[in-house]
């Protein structure tokens, strides 16, 4: 095991976040204030020195990491294990539209069943399955401190799972905001919680958490 530090980043803001428009794995651009966002927190990324920067193939996240890429001089790796969590009929909805159509399931899937998915879609389980095999890939090579530059959903599953919470206790995280962080550390051979939803602002919950859910 070589990694000592997973940092695990959001991405900028879209227009869609700004609609509570469910993206999944619609491929949506950044918006102006997005690219602002994480040119604005590169120093602060950066600072946390790591060595390899792996991004989700959407592009939401590919330039968040590009900005990231820049600051630190390091190249930028995708990979499309990092992607958002497909929605399947969700996509492109707004979340009152989810609501409307189906009737209490998406407060199951946020907020109390990780084993649950959206029609046609993923389950939050799935989707940190995936991210956790990009982990473990890294951490079968030489890197000691990863940033994986993804999506809010992803992110909540993948640290539930590598802190070993139960998945039914996934859903008491809060959504991370945009060009937000996670930053975990092992310890003794467990990871252990430094920072949870970090960024220019400090660590603060996000004005409205479904926002998150991209």
């Amino acid at each position: 095991m070589a990694l000592d530090h997973v940092i695990a980043m959001r991405h900028g803001e879209t227009e869609w976040n700004l609609a509570l428009r469910m993206q999944g794995h619609r491929d949506i651009p950044l918006s102006e204030v997005g690219l602002a966002q994480a040119k604005a927190a590169a120093a602060s990324v950066g600072a946390l020195e790591p060595d390899v920067i792996v991004s989700s193939d959407l592009q939401r996240a590919h330039a968040t990491a590009q900005a990231i890429g820049r600051a630190t001089g390091l190249s930028v790796r995708t990979d499309r294990r990092l992607r958002e969590t497909s929605l399947g009929e969700w996509e492109g909805l707004s979340r009152d539209e989810v609501q409307a159509r189906w009737p209490g399931e998406w407060e199951r899937w946020r907020h109390s069943d990780a084993r649950i998915a959206p029609p046609g879609g993923e389950s939050r389980v799935e989707v940190a399955a995936r991210a956790q095999r990009v982990v473990d890939d890294l951490d079968a090579g030489s890197y000691r401190t990863a940033l994986l530059v993804t999506h809010g959903g992803l992110i909540v599953g993948l640290t539930g799972r590598l802190l070993g919470l139960p998945d039914d206790l996934w859903g008491h995280l809060v959504g991370v905001s945009n060009c937000h962080w996670v930053v975990l550390h092992r310890v003794v051979g467990r990871w252990r919680l430094h920072t949870y939803n970090g960024g220019l602002a400090g660590i603060v919950p996000p004005v409205d958490e479904e926002i998150a859910d991209d």
